[in-house]
């Protein structure tokens, strides 16, 4: 187990993610980023409006079910996905994974999973493992396995009085760790060489052992974001993260991060192929990833414990309030270079930010990057603000806008 004293400040702040259900169990369920109907404020009911523009052009304004390969609970925060059994080439093990992204286009949209065209740039060393379909179509890995049996452990900075600056957590975990060759990107060479990220969510294990259709399952067996696991029906539902991109709420699935403390604090896999992955390049050419951004001293809920509808950020999130509520980058139907890479920028509100009275809830990217202009947010201390080096696999699920 990492402590405080294992890792420099400067790491433990510059290398965090946090899911928005690992410290959100006990959270008001009020804390909602779901919008309100348009009927308040109006004279008709709910009833009188007409369905949303998204449902002629999914651009629009409105809801979209962007991985539709799976059953959305919008009320539980979960989605059900097509369980995967394959198997690594070399030992025959059992590799039970997931689909949510593809460089191919064609194959997205027939299985209903996210286009993300800039996968094809993490093809790099580590970062993206080869597997092959065999004769009745099982996927055989040539390497990359995962030990799911580790406790996952996050205790935060001040266990005593978590509300005094309870991030960085003094301790951590991850529940889940891969060997150095795992990464969830997968080159099918069968398959037009195209990428697949196909996160695993248990390993060498049989399908009776992971018979919990309708249980709690163990979770030295499984990915910890794992609710239920049902061989049987092929099928496994998995817990979402709420957040937002370019203002519009969002839930997004929380799988692998390429650093042990962000593994840890989301609940994903470590998985260290991902750190072959180029970070700091955004947008620009050959890049793989886009940004996700973060915040340590958000604001957080009101002593009496309302609900502050302003509440955002790590130190929220440590304290037991619920998600962090993070900010993503483009997303399929808002922006054309998505990817579930997740390069994390994690920002300070200054201390003449706090005394102005301006530390607030923020939504959107260039709101956040104007902020940082004005010198009003900061990277973690007053550093430079930008990339922290740190990859979150998190794919897009669902646009509530």
């Amino acid at each position: 187990m990492k402590t405080l004293s294992s890792l420099s400040l400067t790491t433990l702040f510059t290398a965090t993610m946090l899911s928005s259900l690992t410290f959100a169990q006990e959270a008001d369920t009020d804390d909602d980023v779901r919008p309100s109907p348009p009927s308040i404020g109006a004279d008709v009911p709910v009833t009188y409006f007409g369905p949303p523009p998204s449902t002629v052009e999914p651009e629009l304004i409105g809801p979209v079910q962007l991985l539709r390969s799976g059953e959305l609970d919008e009320d539980a925060g979960t989605i059900t996905l097509p369980l995967y059994e394959g198997r690594l080439k070399e030992t025959g093990e059992s590799i039970w994974y997931i689909i949510t992204d593809t460089t191919d286009a064609d194959v997205a949209k027939a299985l209903g999973v996210n286009h993300a065209a800039k996968l094809a740039f993490a093809d790099n060393i580590r970062a993206v493992r080869i597997a092959e379909t065999s004769f009745d179509g099982t996927l055989e890995f040539h390497w990359g396995s995962v030990d799911f049996s580790p406790e996952r452990i996050v205790t935060p900075g001040n266990a005593e009085n978590p509300d005094d600056n309870p991030f960085p957590p003094a301790a951590f975990q991850p529940g889940a760790v891969g060997d150095e060759l795992y990464s969830p990107l997968v080159k099918i060479i069968t398959a037009g060489d195209h990428i697949y990220n196909a996160p695993m969510v248990a390993y060498n294990v049989s399908a009776e052992q992971l018979d919990y259709c309708d249980t709690t399952p163990d979770y030295s067996l499984v990915h910890d974001q794992v609710v239920n696991i049902c061989p049987e029906e092929g099928t496994v539902t998995m817990r979402l993260t709420p957040g937002f991109s370019f203002a519009k709420p969002v839930l997004y699935l929380t799988t692998d991060a390429n650093n042990e403390l962000p593994a840890a604090l989301e609940g994903a896999i470590f998985a260290p192929g991902l750190r072959d992955v180029a970070v700091g390049s955004d947008d620009s050419l050959f890049s793989a990833v886009e940004r996700i951004f973060g915040f340590t001293n958000g604001p957080t809920n009101h002593v009496d414990g309302q609900i502050n509808p302003q509440r955002q950020g790590f130190f929220s999130a440590l304290s037991g309030e619920g998600a962090p509520l993070n900010v993503l980058g483009g997303i399929p139907t808002v922006a054309t270079d998505y990817s579930p890479l997740w390069d994390l920028n994690l920002g300070e509100w200054t201390q003449d930010a706090v005394d102005r009275g301006y530390v607030s809830r923020l939504t959107e990217e260039f709101q956040i990057l104007g902020l940082v202009e004005r010198g009003l947010i900061t990277g973690p201390g007053g550093s430079l603000y930008g990339s922290t080096g740190n990859i979150i696999n998190c794919p897009i699920v669902h646009r509530f806008l």
